[in-house]
């Protein structure tokens, strides 16, 4: 496919597979392995709607210069199980985690999110406080500010098996390269589109976008998240805005910073990886 980079094909190169289990049945998993086991928690990385965990493409590798990271494409996303007869809420997505943290045999977990992935990374933290060191959320779904009404009516019936070839793709486009702050990275959007322009791919993303339900993150209970938080926020996002991280900080149990970065849309690992990287890294490290 014209447009995918060495970053891809290492990235997929690096995935392996695992197994989760939601409503009981089994799903197979890719994620992304990298890094040591410098006898601290693991970094899971948690991507959201319509990305996968390529997403942290230029973030996830320097974290594993000194931890081992986990980065898994939710079932229904990326290169994970695409079948049609499973649920791929937020609910069911934490499920998966759950089973992902249990395989590596931790006690705790550093986590870092994005869009749904922040409602699913909210979820396991107010469940399992006791298993959360550090959270980072980013431009995260939480309380009542989700579904975004564009994702919302993919998952319309017929609405995306209804465009051609070249509509898809220009669909696509715009969800990856409009949402850019400033000229997009034709790599990250070659990326990013891939997996969706696959054989099933259509009704995947048809089928992620009817399962984003707010009664998933409305129903959190805030204030059990115990976790050191940081709120690692793109500053001029109107998808998910920055007075959402505010919130998070009076609701949360744990210390919980606000580090806006400027310059940032939706796509804050793009927009600015290297002050995303920097600020991520401090955190962890501190």
């Amino acid at each position: 496919m014209v447009g995918l980079d060495a970053d891809h094909e290492a990235w997929t190169a690096a995935q392996s597979a695992t197994t989760a289990v939601v409503d009981g049945r089994d799903l197979d998993v890719a994620y992304y392995g990298a890094g040591r086991d410098n006898g601290g928690p693991p970094v899971v990385f948690l991507h959201g709607i319509p990305t996968w965990s390529f997403l942290w493409r230029g973030v996830a590798p320097a974290v594993a210069e000194e931890r081992h990271v986990i980065a898994p494409d939710f079932p229904g996303y990326g290169n994970s199980q695409r079948t049609d007869d499973f649920d791929r809420s937020v609910r069911a997505q934490t499920s998966v985690l759950a089973d992902i943290v249990a395989e590596a045999d931790y006690d705790h977990v550093d986590l870092v999110a994005h869009d749904i992935g922040g409602g699913v990374a909210l979820r396991y933290a107010a469940a399992r406080p006791e298993h959360v060191r550090k959270l980072v959320l980013s431009n995260a779904a939480c309380f009542d500010s989700w579904p975004v009404e564009y994702v919302n009516s993919l998952g319309v019936p017929g609405v995306v098996d209804g465009w051609d070839d070249e509509e898809f793709d220009e669909q696509l486009e715009f969800l990856f390269a409009e949402g850019a702050h400033g000229e997009a990275d034709p790599a990250f959007v070659a990326g990013m589109k891939a997996p969706w322009k696959r054989e099933g791919g259509r009704t995947a993303l048809a089928r992620a976008a009817v399962a984003t339900n707010t009664n998933d993150t409305t129903c959190i209970d805030y204030g059990a998240v115990t976790a050191d938080t940081l709120c690692l926020w793109g500053g001029d996002d109107v998808l998910q805005p920055v007075a959402n991280a505010h919130r998070l900080a009076d609701a949360i149990a744990g210390d919980c910073a606000v580090e806006p970065l400027s310059g940032a849309y939706h796509w804050v690992t793009h927009d600015r990886t290297e002050a995303y990287r920097e600020a991520l890294s401090g955190f962890l490290a501190n």
